[in-house]
């Protein structure tokens, strides 16, 4: 016998589904689109981030902050090379170029050339060189730095290749007759004088003070014209 219930029509079970279904939709619909965040490199460059009022603007790469340089040695205030013009532009007013043997003869001179009134600021290699400094260099810049240099001829001077060296270097920062070179020949004769000092005087060392003096005055006379 036939049941009483009758089973629903095979359209009607869809139309439950197919109800939410539409009112999802229409929420999905309604809803506000999100903004995608923004990458750096799509960001244009004039668009800056909001900051706080209490935050400092940002610096752009046309903006950016470069170092500052430091003031050179030569400038206000700086340590120049004397701190003046005249006898002070230079670190010494004599170089005293001498042979090993002659040592102790070179220390009297110099000896005599600092004391007095005058007080002549020498340069004597062993004394004054740099500990570690290159020979050459050391010899070089001495020769720079004076006014003035004086050259102990002796046998030992005109023996040592090294004396002769110191020789030309200091006729080569001074070629001229102009006083700056001081040739204090000791021990020898006229005849020995070196071929490459003819064009200059020299003070003979078997004068008064073995010629200290005289090459006292040369110096001091030279140190006026500086002003």
């Amino acid at each position: 016998m036939a049941s009483s219930t009758s089973s629903p029509a095979p359209g009607s079970r869809s139309k439950k589904p197919l109800g939410k279904m539409a009112g999802w939709f229409r929420q999905a619909l309604s809803r506000k689109p999100t903004k995608k965040p923004v990458s750096p490199e799509s960001a244009p460059s004039a668009v800056s981030q909001p900051s706080s009022p209490h935050s400092p603007p940002s610096l752009g790469r046309s903006s950016e902050v470069s170092p500052v340089p430091t003031p050179s040695r030569g400038g206000a205030g700086g340590g120049g090379g004397g701190g003046g013009g005249g006898r002070w532009s230079k670190d010494y007013d004599v170089c005293v170029c001498h042979s090993e043997e002659d040592l102790a003869a070179a220390q009297e001179l110099v000896s005599y050339l600092e004391g007095g009134a005058a007080s002549l600021r020498c340069f004597l290699q062993l004394r004054d060189a740099t500990p570690g400094g290159a020979i050459v260099s050391e010899l070089c810049h001495a020769l720079s730095s004076s006014h003035c240099r004086v050259l102990l001829i002796t046998p030992g001077f005109l023996r040592d290749p090294w004396c002769r060296y110191q020789m030309l270097q200091a006729l080569s920062e001074a070629p001229g007759a102009e006083g700056r070179t001081i040739p204090l020949m000791s021990g020898l004769s006229r005849a020995a004088y070196p071929a490459e000092l003819r064009y200059m005087y020299f003070v003979d060392g078997r004068g008064p003070e073995r010629g200290f003096r005289q090459v006292k005055e040369a110096v001091m006379r030279y140190l006026q014209t500086l002003g």
